[in-house]
C-alpha cells in the first residue's frame, strides 16, 4: 500500500487554484539517488503529473469511486493543493520535468492550511493536540509512487525529501491519515488492535477520530496475539512511520469511497534520527562555517 490520503473531490476544486502557489519557497534544492531525484514541485505542469500520478494509483489501481470531475481530467484534486507543497521523485531518465514524476507526497505548513480553512485531516480527527503543539507542525498526506518504481529507492528518496523539508522549515510535529486496506475492521483485527497497544500517542498529541466515525481499535485480546506478525502485516508506510518513532492516534475511520480503514499517524520531528536527517544537518553547519 503506498497511500495514506485519498483524494476526496471539494467545491471549486482544479487548476485554476494554483494561480497562487508559491511552490519554489518550500524548496530544498534537488537530492539524487542514480537517475532519481526528489525535489519540490515548481509549475502548475508539475502539479498535474503529480495530481495524474495520484489518480491512477488511488482510483484505477485502489478502485476508488471517482467524482464525475476527476474522471473527466483524470486528475486527483482538491483545494488544499493549492497551498501545500508537492514533493516529487523524478526520473530523469525519462525526463526532469513532469514527464518524469513518478511518485510524490503532498506535505500542508500550519499557515498554508489557515489559507483554506484548516487540514485536510480534519474531518475524520479532531486534531486540537495538533494545532495547540508547540512550535511548526505538518501535515502529511497523499503519498503514492508508481507501480514501476515501488522498490526501496523511491520511497528512501521521499523520506529523503520530507526530511530535508523537516530540517528547511523546522518542523517539530508530522502528522496525517494512514490506510490500512478494506473497510472491515475485524479483518485488520490484529493490526489495529497492535496499533493501539504498542504506539498509540501520548495524551497531549494524540488525535482522536471524530466520535461520527470512531471504528474502536481494541478488536482483540493483545494477551492472545502474536505482535510480531501483526506487525509484519502493516502495510508498508505505517511501518515506516513507526520506525521514525511515530503513533497513532485514538480510533480508525472507515472510508468506503476509499475502501480503506484510516488511521492517525503523529511523528516527532526530534525522533527523525536517520542518516539523512543528520546527513542535511552536517551540511547546513558546514556551510555555515
Amino acid at each position: 500500500m503506498t497511500s495514506d490520503q485519498h483524494g476526496r473531490e471539494m467545491p471549486g476544486s482544479g487548476l485554476a487554484d494554483t494561480a497562487g502557489l508559491t511552490l519554489a519557497e518550500g524548496s530544498f534544492g534537488e537530492l539524487r539517488g542514480g537517475n532519481l531525484g526528489v525535489r519540490i514541485a515548481t509549475t502548475p505542469e508539475e502539479l498535474e503529473a503529480a495530481q495524474t500520478l495520484r489518480y491512477n494509483v488511488f482510483y484505477h489501481e485502489m478502485g476508488a469511486l471517482p467524482s464525475d470531475e476527476a474522471r473527466r481530467t483524470g486528475r486527483d484534486q482538491d483545494r488544499y493543493d493549492a497551498v501545500a507543497d508537492h514533493l516529487l521523485v523524478v526520473d530523469h531518465a525519462i525526463g526532469p520535468g513532469p514527464e518524469g514524476v513518478v511518485a510524490t507526497y503532498r506535505l500542508i505548513r500550519q499557515q498554508a492550511a489557515a489559507a483554506v480553512g484548516g487540514f485536510y485531516s480534519a474531518d475524520e480527527y479532531d486534531i486540537t493536540p495538533m494545532l495547540h503543539f508547540p512550535g511548526q507542525v505538518l501535515e502529511l498526506g497523499r503519498s503514492c509512487v508508481h507501480q514501476d518504481y515501488r522498490g526501496r529507492t523511491a520511497m528512501q528518496l521521499l523520506w529523503r525529501g520530507i526530511a530535508a523539508y523537516v530540517f528547511l522549515h523546522k518542523i517539530d510535529l508530522m502528522f496525517g491519515c494512514a490506510s490500512l486496506p478494506g473497510t472491515d475492521p475485524d479483518a485488520i483485527a490484529s493490526e489495529l488492535t497492535y496499533l493501539y497497544h504498542n504506539h498509540l500517542a501520548p495524551a497531549d498529541m494524540r488525535p482522536t477520530a471524530l466520535p461520527s466515525r470512531y471504528v474502536d481499535m481494541r478488536r482483540l485480546d493483545p494477551a492472545q496475539m502474536d505482535m510480531r506478525r501483526a506487525l509484519a502485516a502493516l502495510p508498508p508506510l505505517i511501518k515506516g512511520y513507526l520506525r521514525l518513532g511515530g503513533f497513532v492516534g485514538d480510533g480508525a475511520v472507515i472510508d468506503h469511497q476509499f475502501n480503506t480503514t484510516d488511521v492517525a499517524i503523529v511523528v516527532k520531528t526530534d525522533l527523525v534520527t536517520d542518516k539523512y536527517y543528520r546527513h542535511y544537518e552536517r551540511q547546513a553547519r558546514d556551510a555555515q562555517d
